[in-house]
């Protein structure tokens, strides 16, 4: 079927006469780009380009020293034994790998998720848990269910840039509540729903990542998290948990899960994205029995079903392997990573400020005053260096006095060269302050906001 003619307005008809023409006959108002513009659903306008995956083209050259990307450094896996792994699976069940699954997800793998989530103080049910395509899937069902058009979603401030993508993409409003160097501040989020309620808003979710945050690298204190749940509760506001990093701190053993505190209130995500290997695209979500009804609706009108290939391949390594073990690794190479990215900050960037993170991928940098880091982005790239603006962690656009720098890659030696490199572009951008006054700036909003203390 070919599209129907359309004249664009700037065309040969004026902009009135364009939408009249279109509506009366019936035909989408489109540009000489796209012409099915006008065709678009509303919230298909809010939809924009993460800041993070239009920086992987020009991140993954190898001449780029990238502290951009999240990604785990794989190399670390026992590739071998892994790959025997997958061609006994297939050769043992491949025709229950290859084929439609459950919509909830293999049993067997639900059971394993329980005893992993224990770790974290969550005591649940196979039956309470719904397996999905990576923890992003999942944070896309729980919002689809449950967000209208205009409710809000209260989430903390900076946030993570996926998550932000998929309240934008079902028309939410995000309100930003603040975090410091203890995770989210109960008495300033009880500030943010009050005033909301007083507003007449109708606040849906609290979204929070618990343990060392993306992009903050901080964690919620012990004292902190039961206090979290309860104003929630008090509130009526569903917590959204989202835990991809919690099983990676470094020097410390896990936290209890804010679900183990209201498993009626909370809904966790989890993955193994991060402690196993992202490419199986395996998460899942852990909810209250009537909400984990809507889920495996929603996830069926989706997908279908997860991939059966990921799924018992993941159960598989889970049954054979020493995952444990290969945690334990993975926290001290990301340790070791950690302490060579802030060396090298202490060496180079003494005149930025940083967070020291307990664990996970990230530290969150403050730039010198008057600095602008998406302003900066391309002159860092030229200087084959790559990081994350702060714009990108917030909804309206603040933080571009911050950038998050990722240390879970590249090795210590590329993230000692990323950070000299960088410094050299900071100090050039504060030589153009020097001598104009400001260095170029993407909003003069994005310098009114407040900036976290995550020290």
């Amino acid at each position: 079927m070919t599209p129907p003619t359309v004249v664009p307005a700037t065309e040969t008809a004026t902009p009135a006469a364009a939408t009249a023409t279109a509506a009366t006959a019936g035909a989408p108002t489109g540009t000489r780009l796209d012409p099915w513009f006008g065709s678009y659903a509303d919230r298909a306008h809010g939809m924009r380009a993460s800041e993070i995956r239009a920086l992987f083209a020009v991140a993954n050259r190898p001449e780029v020293v990238s502290l951009a990307g999240g990604m785990p450094y794989l190399e670390g896996l026992p590739l071998d034994a892994i790959a025997e792994m997958s061609a006994d699976l297939v050769r043992t069940r491949g025709t229950t790998a290859l084929q439609y699954g459950s919509g909830q997800g293999d049993e067997t793998l639900r059971e394993q998720i329980i005893d992993v989530m224990r770790l974290e103080g969550i005591e649940a049910h196979p039956d309470d848990v719904v397996v999905t395509t990576g923890s992003q899937q999942a944070l896309d069902l729980v919002t689809r269910i449950f967000v209208n058009p205009g409710d809000v979603v209260v989430a903390e401030a900076p946030s993570y840039v996926g998550a932000l993508g998929v309240f934008r993409s079902y028309q939410a409003e995000v309100v930003h509540s603040p975090i410091d160097a203890d995770g989210l501040v109960p008495e300033l989020l009880e500030q943010t729903l009050a005033g909301l309620a007083a507003a007449g808003k109708r606040v849906k979710l609290l979204y929070v990542i618990p343990n060392y945050h993306n992009p903050g690298g901080v964690s919620i204190s012990l004292e902190r998290r039961p206090r979290i749940v309860e104003i929630a509760r008090r509130y009526g506001v569903l917590v959204l948990e989202d835990n991809p990093y919690g099983l990676l701190g470094f020097d410390e053993e896990p936290r209890p899960a804010l679900h183990s505190y209201d498993p009626e209130g909370v809904v966790y995500l989890g993955t193994f994205s991060k402690t196993f290997a992202p490419g199986y695209r395996v998460g899942w979500a852990v909810a209250p029995h009537a909400v984990r009804e809507k889920l495996v609706l929603a996830a069926e009108s989706s997908i279908l079903c997860p991939s059966n290939a990921s799924q018992l391949a993941v159960s598989t390594y889970l049954a054979t392997a020493d995952w444990m073990s290969q945690i334990k690794q993975f926290r001290e190479l990301y340790r070791e990573r950690r302490d060579a990215m802030v060396g090298a900050l202490a060496e180079h960037l003494p005149s930025a400020s940083w967070n020291v993170p307990a664990g996970g991928f990230y530290t969150w940098v403050k730039l010198p005053d008057g600095l602008d880091a998406r302003a900066m982005l391309p002159r860092a790239v030229t200087a084959r260096v790559a990081f994350v603006p702060g714009t990108a962690f917030y909804y309206d656009g603040s933080g571009s006095d911050h950038v998050r720098l990722s240390f879970c890659f590249p090795s210590p030696e590329r993230i000692r060269e990323g950070v000299r490199r960088l410094a050299g572009v900071v100090a050039s951008e504060l030589d153009l302050v020097q001598i104009f006054g400001t260095a170029g700036r993407s909003s003069g909003r994005d310098h009114d906001a407040p900036s976290p203390d995550l020290s």
